[in-house]
């Protein structure tokens, strides 16, 4: 795990390149504090920071080939490396390290652009032919590792972080102010914008090549679900449990100490189960002062169960609070997702003792974890009823009291999956946050497409894939995939990236792997959701694998206890300061800030998401436009 930084700029020489690259890397080095490396020609320059997993005396960067026609910098692991060294070994390549990114450089030089599809791992890299001036990056199936780039002119910014580009002397700095309310809704931008101007985030499963000044972007690689309803439960069970402990095992690879995330879940427990079987896996906990918010004690429980060693840390209030802004700074991006914050210090906590940490994400998108997936099999009856008369009846229930038993579900059975999709208002709907806004930012934000208007071409690629296969996918299908392509990446995996490479820790994924993922996409619906169970095959191979309690744990998320925190001081009077600030006026109508502050303050209703969302935008607005 590293991170690394580069730029082509042929036509400007009025600035020092090679500062330029070292300052660039400078800005990252959390990322990699172990070594640094340089590449300059006077054309384009690359920046190296490693934390060194494997081959810890050599395999530093950047790499060359046997002629040095290509130079490679590359962020992540490739888990069937050895496999694939013999291949290349036998077609005649020389080695110079014993580490994986070396494969990445012959493998192109061996198979182009078709190594990607032999790759299973995690990883984004830049390979730069000095001869012709061409750049060819990539970014891994699932997105588990970032890429970002921006094009001005001529001249080509890349690297793992955006910090890293903006450090450079011609980088732009602007916020994106005209995607704002997209950011106020779902937490994220769906598409490769970010919210700084003119910086792209490569999306996942994508390359991006530069020649001739101009970049183009492909995918090689698409989610798609193809189930096989000829598997019974216990056998898809079965199978699940052999894959995850190969996944387990392939991730575990390292030549430094390896650790795991353990929370009370299912998909966490089962990681560290397997992890177990081949080493002494050291177990690291988060949890709060406040009991019924925490993990600590079933966590505990569970190691003590299964004999895993476990360190657990308590975060409180001031902590908490106390470390948002490095937490927005290290994100890149504003993240209001509460759980970032914990996660944080939980990285700090194990990068103590460990270089590595496997954790448990993917497996909700993969599996079919999240209790809103069963809103489909509720909505699918409905959907038979005719179009206008479900609107009516949309337009009867808007008259009817906020909680109303039965509204929400009125009102969103007017629309088919693509409005309706749950994480297009997931914090604020779309005419809220343009009402939050100040008038002349709410204007330009208005004027772009709705949520609902950017995710249905994501959609109808969805359907039109499955229809390709032989059958248009079902709503729980769709919304998977959907998650996977723009929640997974632009959330979770953000989150688990930023957060860990804070500490200078690796954090792997064992249920993002290429084998994993082709069984998971096979399972029929009703082995993934139904309506009192969620992830239905996963838990069943938890069942053979778990305690009795541990893998019937229902799905709960990380519940903080920042809801709470919000309604006493002094962080009610701290975040109302924020929401009411110079910087606050120039975005937002402040009163209403303050009165979604006020009436969550006052009353049982909760705007937490709301306040949480707007407040820690400022606080990452602080840190980089400040």
């Amino acid at each position: 795990m590293c991170g690394f930084v580069g730029f082509i700029d042929e036509n400007d020489q009025t600035y020092d390149h090679r500062a330029t690259i070292v300052a660039m890397a400078n800005a990252i080095a959390h990322r990699g504090p172990d070594s640094e490396g340089y590449f300059s020609d006077g054309r384009a320059a690359l920046g190296f920071r490693r934390l060194a997993i494997i081959d810890l005396a050599g395999a530093n960067q950047p790499l060359y080939n046997e002629n040095r026609s290509l130079v490679l910098v590359f962020n992540g692991e490739i888990y069937n490396y050895q496999e694939l060294r013999r291949q290349l070994i036998a077609a005649g390549h020389t080695f110079s390290t014993q580490g994986d990114a070396e494969v990445m450089l012959h493998g192109f030089e061996q198979w182009g652009e078709g190594v990607l599809d032999r790759l299973r791992g995690m990883f984004a890299f830049a390979l730069y032919r000095p001869a012709t001036g061409e750049l060819f990056c990539a970014r891994d199936a699932f997105g588990i590792k970032p890429l970002y780039y921006a094009v001005e002119g001529e001249r080509i910014l890349f690297g793992s972080e955006i910090k890293g580009l903006i450090t450079h002397p011609r980088a732009h700095r602007s916020l994106n102010e005209r995607r704002l309310a997209h950011w106020l809704c779902m937490e994220y931008l769906p598409d490769e914008e970010t919210l700084f101007e003119g910086v792209r985030k490569l999306p996942a499963g994508h390359w991006l090549r530069w020649r001739d000044g101009r970049a183009e972007c492909g995918r090689w690689f698409a989610p798609r679900f193809v189930p096989d309803a000829s598997r019974s439960l216990e056998e898809s069970a079965e199978a699940i449990e052999a894959t995850l402990r190969e996944s387990v095992a392939a991730h575990a690879i390292a030549d430094v100490d390896v650790g795991c995330f353990l929370s009370a879940g299912v998909d966490s427990s089962l990681v560290a189960r397997e992890a177990a079987r081949i080493m002494e896996a050291r177990t690291f906990t988060i949890g709060w002062g406040e009991g019924r918010f925490s993990e600590l004690e079933a966590a505990a429980t569970f190691a003590r169960a299964t004999g895993l060693p476990n360190e657990g840390c308590i975060l409180g209030a001031e902590q908490f609070f106390a470390s948002v802004p490095a937490v927005q700074y290290a994100m890149d991006e504003p993240l209001p997702n509460p759980s970032a914050v914990p996660l944080y210090h939980l990285c700090a906590m194990a990068a103590e003792s460990v270089k590595v940490v496997l954790s448990g994400e993917g497996a909700d998108e993969l599996f079919g974890g999240y209790p809103y997936y069963q809103e489909c099999l509720a909505f699918a009856p409905y959907m038979a009823v005719p179009v206008p008369v479900r609107r009516a009846a949309s337009a009867a229930a808007r008259h009817l009291p906020e909680g109303t038993h039965g509204r929400r579900f009125l009102l969103r059975g007017a629309h088919g999956l693509p409005e309706r999709y749950i994480r297009l208002e997931y914090n604020f709907a779309w005419a809220e946050a343009l009402g939050l806004l100040a008038p002349e930012v709410g204007a330009r934000c208005a004027a772009a497409p709705a949520p609902w208007e950017l995710t249905a071409p994501l959609f109808a690629e969805i359907v039109g894939s499955g229809k390709a296969c032989g059958d248009a996918p079902d709503e729980v299908t769709a919304m998977q995939t959907a998650d996977i392509l723009t929640w997974l990446q632009q959330d979770i995996l953000l989150k688990a990236d930023k957060m860990s490479m804070a500490s200078s820790l690796e954090l792997r994924v064992p249920f993002l792997d290429r084998e994993v993922f082709a069984l998971a996409s096979t399972l029929p619906a009703a082995q993934r959701v139904g309506r009192h169970e969620t992830k239905i095959a996963l838990r069943a191979a938890a069942a053979r694998m778990l305690p009795q309690a541990t893998a019937a744990m229902p799905k709960q998320g990380f519940i903080t206890p920042l809801a709470q925190w919000l309604r006493e001081e002094p962080w009610n009077a701290q975040v109302r300061e924020v929401l009411s600030s110079e910087r606050a006026r120039r975005l937002f109508h402040t009163e209403r800030l303050n009165a979604l502050l006020d009436e969550h303050q006052r009353s049982a209703c909760s705007h937490m998401k709301k306040i949480w969302s707007a407040y820690c935008f400022l606080i990452w607005h602080e840190q980089y436009f400040g």
